[in-house]
């Protein structure tokens, strides 16, 4: 098992005018890394009050979009503050009516790197900003007592070297959970290139930890990221996977032991700022999840915040929303409804239909598969029938227990029958005369109409809501029944 007191990295510490380039220095007896150097963490030369860096870091912490409060119900202990439970804080409401809400910054804008597509490049003449550590654990803790957050999303640019950030974050975070006593949701970015033991111990204080992937593919890092590469990213990731396993089994011993990111890893990629297919994007998020056992991959649409010859050319259109709504539903598809990416697109057509979900596009491609018969048909088939959701069908395998079921009964289950009554029969008759032909059924479909959200709809560019991905955690509902 690995201690959680505080790391010392170097041997000896440096003289002030020598640690320019130089991790955080060392630690002595409890002193928590980082302490004995606030003043270094400084953004300019006129130290700027923290509504100044509030102000600065949550508006430059908004493109990134991996960040849920989900996963995780740790409990407190009743001796510190802040919980994880599913009851939450009271201000603010998920669909399932669980309130969550996190304090979402930066801990410095500041960056070594000159990512094309980031804000916060090295090159980029913005005001910059950073925190200590002693001002994001006040900063967390007033926020909370105000009853305005439950927990923390922590996440930083590159400043100095990934060392030195990585004990920074860890430094915070070990004063919130062992000097504040805040046993609250925390989700913190690792940040790639970073020792292992950092990444470590940094993890048995996190409830999530995410490393972002940036873009889909080696090829499109090396030409806007070139100081990033792929292996740096997969590393970490790696590692948090081999140790969570590594956990979960220690735990089955020593009931005691402290769990190392119980809420499970995520990423994030950015679409659209290089030229991947829908195809590429979902094949690269499926080997994530299947390889690194992530809880989510998050795609952020490609916002133009800098001019660049390597990147796409600035239009009235603004954030390819739509494009990042298809691939979220069918990053759900993946996750909760069985389906493969080799079954939603192919090489001819590598990208999803802007006209149709991905799950209805498929059931169009496929109309041998239909009618299905709801009293009869298996849990899976019942997933892939557009208009059933993964509650519905629960609760359509539950219910036919007791009964046959008509199509007043599936209304009531919340089937949404206008999209469903293509493609089902009850007790082997179907709601009205249909043609099983594409054309009509799609015609018909777009008639319809589908809901997107306000944000595709009115393209406007948003930070990414914080209560997605609430409810569903691994087989959350298929535990429940026997299909």
């Amino acid at each position: 098992m690995i201690s959680q007191e505080p790391v010392r990295l170097l041997g000896n510490e440096l003289p002030e005018d020598s640690r320019e380039n130089e991790l955080p220095g060392s630690c002595r007896g409890n002193e928590v890394p980082g302490s004995y150097r606030e003043n270094e963490v400084s953004g300019s030369s006129r130290e700027k009050d923290l509504y100044e860096k509030l102000n600065i870091l949550t508006d430059a912490a908004k493109y990134d979009v991996a960040c849920t409060s989900s996963g995780t119900a740790r409990k407190s202990d009743g001796t510190g503050i802040g919980s994880c439970e599913m009851s939450g804080i009271c201000h603010s409401f998920s669909a399932d009516g669980r309130c969550i809400s996190l304090l979402k910054i930066l801990f410095t804008n500041e960056c070594i790197f000159d990512c094309k597509y980031c804000v916060n490049r090295r090159s980029n003449d913005v005001e910059r900003a950073s925190f200590t550590p002693d001002e994001v654990c006040s900063l967390t803790m007033e926020f909370y007592r105000r009853n305005y957050i439950e927990g923390l999303f922590l996440s930083s640019g590159i400043m100095k070297n990934p060392d030195y950030t990585m004990e920074l974050i860890y430094t915070t975070l070990y004063r919130l959970r062992r000097h504040w006593n805040f046993q609250g949701y925390i989700h913190v970015k690792a940040i790639p290139g970073a020792s292992q033991e950092l990444i470590l111990r940094t993890g048995f204080l996190a409830d999530r930890m995410s490393v972002n992937l940036e873009l889909p593919t080696a090829e499109s890092l090396k030409a806007l990221a070139p100081h990033k590469t792929r292996k740096n990213i997969l590393a970490p990731m790696r590692l948090v996977q081999n140790v969570m396993t590594e956990n979960r089994q220690e735990i089955q011993v020593y009931r005691s032991a402290p769990q190392f990111v119980p809420a499970g890893q995520s990423t994030q990629m950015i679409i659209g700022a290089t030229p991947e297919t829908d195809y590429q994007i979902m094949q690269v998020a499926e080997s994530l999840y299947q390889k690194f056992e992530l809880k989510r991959v998050f795609y952020s649409a490609f916002v133009h915040v800098n001019e660049d010859a390597a990147l796409p050319a600035k239009t009235g259109e603004g954030p390819p929303l739509l494009r990042e709504h298809r691939l979220y539903q069918a990053d759900w598809l993946l996750r909760y409804y069985h389906f493969h990416a080799e079954e939603l697109l192919t090489e001819d057509e590598p990208n999803f239909n802007i006209l149709f979900d991905p799950k209805c596009n498929w059931a169009l491609k496929h109309l041998e598969a239909f009618p299905v018969e709801v009293n009869r048909a298996d849990y899976k088939m019942l997933l892939r029938v557009p208009g059933i959701g993964y509650k519905s069908a629960v609760r359509i395998v539950k219910a036919r227990r007791l009964g046959i079921l008509d199509f007043a009964d599936l209304k009531k289950i919340g089937v949404v029958l206008k999209r469903a009554l293509y493609f089902i029969t009850c007790n082997g008759r179907m709601m009205y005369p249909t043609k099983i032909e594409e054309d009509y059924i799609a015609r018909n479909l777009l008639s319809a109409g589908e809901k997107l959200p306000a944000e595709v709809t009115g393209m406007r560019y948003r930070q990414l809501s914080l209560f997605d991905d609430v409810r569903f955690r691994e087989n959350f509902y298929e535990n429940s029944i026997c299909v």
